[in-house]
């Protein structure tokens, strides 16, 4: 019993700071977030850094801006990479599995390659993530088998890309993509099985406001995840939304969040294709009440 106790008390320690909590917390595990307003670091990158710091965070997914200076990229990558932690690319739209979204992904590329060639290592972006959310573009709901396919090529065409500057490729999915199937060029299958063993990273967006819930969500992605020996990360909610409150733990605050992560946590640890948490996102979280 005493063991046990003491087993409890250390998975709950390693989230009281936040995604984690203790910096002693293991590195293997991601403790991510998405900084959709990179005006923040340019802004207050001081502040912004401190609080990724304090939620013991060690992966962000920061949004590509072309209208920041680079100088203002490489200053936040240096500062919070010397903190442990990795900084991803971030962007897409639905507009992207448009006829012509692609060329949208061409410029990310090309603004990323020549990004990476210019600045030291300390400065790199480390991977590439991207949001598409191709069900939210008009396509989805008048030829989805087309629109799915378009959004496969996309995602071979952004693999492609980051192969070539050396950079690992994630995306964001939602958990009901296992509910999704296609029959094109690309064969014949499930979506979700199809993106997480075409991309090195998914974080699945189980936006549910209990640990149980979440837990039930994402059991058939992390049983894919394992089957391609991929890494699987599992994505929560801050923001307060109109879709719904179980969406999100924007009304129950930050305390209650953290106590449903450890149970997350303590039913994938140690579980193949298991990455971690990521929480969704930093303007929420910030103003979130504790």
């Amino acid at each position: 019993m005493k063991k046990l106790i003491m087993a409890a008390l250390v998975v709950f320690l390693s989230f009281a700071g936040g995604v984690g909590g203790s910096a002693k917390a293991t590195v293997t595990e991601t403790k991510a977030t998405w900084l959709w307003n990179p005006w923040m670091i340019v802004n207050d990158e001081s502040g912004t850094i401190a609080f990724l710091e304090e939620k013991n965070l060690n992966k962000v997914y920061l949004q590509i801006d072309r209208d920041i200076p680079v100088t203002v990229y490489r200053s936040f990558i240096e500062k919070a990479s010397s903190k442990g932690m990795k900084i991803y690319a971030l962007d897409g739209a639905p507009q992207w599995v448009a006829p012509d979204g692609y060329k949208s992904l061409d410029r990310l590329m090309n603004w990323l390659k020549t990004y990476q060639n210019e600045s030291s290592s300390f400065q790199k972006f480390a991977g590439v993530h991207l949001d598409v959310e191709p069900y939210l573009y008009s396509g989805w709901s008048t030829n989805q088998a087309s629109t799915v396919k378009t959004y496969q090529a996309l995602i071979m065409k952004a693999k492609s890309s980051a192969t070539a500057i050396a950079l690992a490729l994630e995306a964001d999915i939602p958990f009901w993509f296992d509910e999704i199937s296609y029959k094109n060029t690309y064969g014949k299958g499930i979506l979700a099985e199809w993106m997480i063993a075409n991309t090195n990273s998914v974080t699945i967006m189980a936006y549910r406001d209990s640990a149980s819930m979440i837990i039930e969500l994402v059991a058939k992605e992390m049983a894919l995840a394992a089957k391609y020996n991929k890494q699987l990360v599992i994505g929560v909610e801050t923001g307060q939304t109109s879709e719904g409150g179980m969406l999100t733990f924007f009304e129950e605050g930050q305390a209650y969040m953290n106590q449903e992560l450890v149970k997350v946590k303590d039913s994938y640890a140690g579980t193949p294709g298991y990455s971690g948490i990521a929480v969704h996102h930093v303007g929420s979280w910030m103003t979130m009440k504790p």
